[in-house]
């Protein structure tokens, strides 16, 4: 969840200067106080010598003078100083100060001309605080002695470092204590205080806080309990949190946060088990605000009819055994009706408009079915290498437009093949089990039956995963295999699955189904995945949330 604030050390700085530019002359007195848990720990503070002369204007507004500073340490031992003391490169320890960038720019100038080792801190500015904290109805400005006479600060800003921040420790304790039913309680919090969020949908970030800071899926609901919005997250706490700051930027979501009154979540062992369920509740309770992985059942794919006559035709219905003799599925219908005129012009089908064949061309000739299965079933270079040749030649005659428009049918063919190519190892396996490494040792298992989730586990670090492959073999769930593609889980689920166990940085624990079977697994040497520069430019299906 982040670091309460109570538990944040606040170096809270302020500079008196001669009024020039941030550098190593400037600097004529430091005066800082650190604070936690809303007592004072420790005070800094010195004069320093500039190396440059004091203003007479300057002198009038802050009581320095020339003399005071004679004997005082110059700009680097007194910055030196104040950086060992204000300890500023630990953790959750943040530099305070009002109208940050003058006293901070101040200090990283000085430090930068002199050669000083500068870590970038945390900075908090409590003029930004107040501008959230009071609005104009409660304070005439948000100046640091307007702001301390009105939180009663038994400290007034003189114009001397110390003093001011002092004054500017009690704004500070001020604006938290107001900002804190907005949901500004953690470290993280304030990084988002400049945000434009509205104070409404901000306060509502208290729905995270009893929530726990494990992988899931998460569900927010309608005041009526309707499931608004699902989404998945390797920490369910902080993700929620998320939501009510400016990193949030979809306006559909921004609507939906304003109306949740709650949040559901079910914790899971993995993330990718995770990111299956939310797959998998976003079909089954079509939540209106998740645009994407909605009615993934209604894909269509491109496969080859055999009879009366040859011809290729889409279909949302396919069964399991045509699989590895077809290409999708596709994001739409157009986009499949754009790879098939990609493919009907090499292979010479004939076009099939749903109720008879079109003549053809004089001197046009059909390819044969096989020729058509086997560009369907791994060997799309029959579709694409002629499709590259004839879109060089319209380049190279300056026929832009009509190779834009070929580039564009074979980018929606080859995107269908990547897909297809992806999925069917796992669509044709009965059982699989692999195995990924984890970050803090142990390994992330995962079980597939039939392109299905059927479970997952964790083993802790160091420890013989042996035993935990048995009993997620024995304790996953059994599958049969489904009749048609799609029917048991969501090609969208098999080919998240297929990323997550057949992709660099898995291993095959076992593997069921014969020599077909890991044949399968292993992608052709003409795989579609090839053609990148094609691909890069095309929409394929949409990212996940």
């Amino acid at each position: 969840m982040g670091t309460p604030l109570r538990e944040v050390t606040f170096v809270v700085v302020d500079l008196e200067t001669t009024g020039g530019p941030p550098g190593a002359h400037a600097v004529t007195e430091i005066g800082a106080v650190k604070v936690r848990g809303g007592a004072v720990e420790a005070e800094f503070a010195t004069l320093v010598n500039p190396g440059a002369a004091i203003p007479a204007q300057i002198t009038v507004m802050t009581g320095i003078t020339n003399a005071m500073v004679v004997s005082a340490p110059p700009v680097g031992e007194a910055l030196l100083s104040f950086l060992q003391w204000a300890q500023l490169g630990r953790e959750a320890t943040v530099l305070v100060a009002h109208n940050a960038r003058f006293d901070v720019g101040h200090l990283r100038g000085a430090a930068s001309a002199l050669g000083l080792d500068w870590q970038e801190p945390t900075v908090l500015d409590t003029l930004t605080m107040a501008r959230k904290a009071w609005s104009r109805a409660d304070v005439p400005n948000h100046r640091l002695g307007t702001l301390a006479s009105f939180v009663g600060s038994p400290t007034s800003p003189t114009h001397r470092a110390l003093d001011d921040a002092r004054a500017t420790v009690h704004v500070l304790h001020a604006a938290l204590e107001a900002l804190a039913p907005l949901g500004v309680c953690h470290l993280e919090d304030l990084a988002t205080l400049g945000d434009p969020v509205p104070a409404r949908r901000r306060a509502k970030s208290r729905m995270a806080d009893g929530l726990p800071a494990t992988t899931g899926v998460y569900q927010f609901l309608s005041p009526a309990g309707q499931v608004l919005y699902v989404g998945s997250a390797v920490n369910l706490r902080r993700r929620v949190r998320s939501y009510f700051t400016a990193a949030e930027k979809r306006s559909t979501v921004a609507r939906m946060l304003d109306t949740a009154v709650g949040v559901r979540v079910i914790e899971t062992p993995t993330e990718i088990e995770a990111r299956v369920r939310e797959l998998r509740l976003i079909a089954e309770l079509d939540p209106p605000v998740n645009r994407r992985s909605r009615s993934p059942d209604r894909r269509p794919w491109l496969r080859l009819v055999p009879a009366p006559e040859p011809h290729l035709a889409s279909t949302t219905v396919l069964p399991s055994e045509e699989a590895p003799r077809a290409v999708g599925p596709f994001p739409s219908r157009s986009a499949l009706q754009e790879a098939q005129r990609a493919a009907e012009s090499v292979l010479r089908l004939r076009a099939w408009d749903g109720r008879g064949m079109r003549e053809l061309r004089r001197g046009e000739q059909l390819g044969g079915p096989e020729q058509a299965l086997r560009a369907l079933s791994g060997e799309v270079d029959l579709v694409a290498a002629p499709l590259l040749e004839r879109i060089g030649e319209l380049s190279a005659a300056e026929r832009y437009e009509e190779a834009g428009l070929w580039t564009r049918r074979l980018r929606s063919l080859l995107a269908a093949t990547v897909r297809a190519e992806r999925a069917r190892p796992l669509l044709g396996c009965p059982h699989l089990i692999a195995a990924r490494r984890r970050e803090a040792g142990g390994w992330e298992l995962v079980a597939v039956r039939w392109g299905m989730l059927a479970g997952s586990a964790l083993t802790p670090p160091g420890a013989d995963p042996r035993p935990a492959v048995e009993a997620l073999r024995s304790t996953a769930q059994v599958v049969q295999r489904p009749a048609r593609v799609g029917g048991g889980a969501s090609v969208e689920e098999t080919l998240l699955l297929a990323g997550w166990a057949l992709d660099e940085g898995a291993r095959l624990v076992e593997v069921d189904g014969g020599e077909q079977v890991l044949e399968g697994l292993s992608w052709p040497v003409g795989a579609a995945a090839r053609h990148e520069r094609v691909l890069a430019t095309g929409a394929g299906f949409p990212e996940r949330d």
